[in-house]
């Protein structure tokens, strides 16, 4: 019974600890990823500014998981190109940031034509020695009705 008081506190002290680690804030290499990618993101989507951030962003290759772009980063030029003649006014609002090791994640607010209620996205970068090299992405549009009043954000 002693031994297994023992061992009961020494599996309790070492989830403690554990607990403690995986609570604590972002390394320093989190937080390089995190703003990498939110200037990405900003001057890509935002100021539609595709090629000047894949050069300053995005690592020598790069693979996109969404169904809709091209490959590498020639489709994400090619996907801001769109969305420079078809929607030039859309604007993409990171509402969060979060990350791990070498992934990031974003949850969106990305509004197409102004007046309209856009959609919720989130998308997840893996970064490779503080360059963006993959990329996926979810997204949902913003209903009219909602089944709760919590919203999306």
């Amino acid at each position: 019974m002693k031994r297994m008081t023992s061992c009961l506190i020494g599996i309790t002290a070492a989830m403690s600890l554990t607990a403690g680690v995986a609570h604590a804030g972002n390394t320093a290499q989190e937080e390089a990823n995190k703003k990498a990618v939110v200037a990405f993101y900003d001057m890509g989507l935002n100021q539609k500014k595709a090629q000047e951030a894949i050069d300053k962003y995005v690592g020598k290759q790069y693979k996109q998981h969404n169904p809709g772009a091209a490959d590498g980063p020639e489709g994400f030029v090619k996907f801001i190109h769109f969305l420079k003649e078809k929607y030039p006014q859309s604007h993409s609002e990171i509402k969060q940031v979060f990350a791990d090791g070498d992934f990031v994640i974003l949850h969106v607010h990305a509004v197409r034509e102004p007046g309209t209620r856009g959609s919720a996205i989130i998308d997840i970068f893996r970064l490779d020695n503080g360059k963006i090299v993959e990329h996926w992405d979810v997204v949902q549009p913003i209903p009219d009705k909602t089944a709760n009043d919590n919203g999306m954000f």
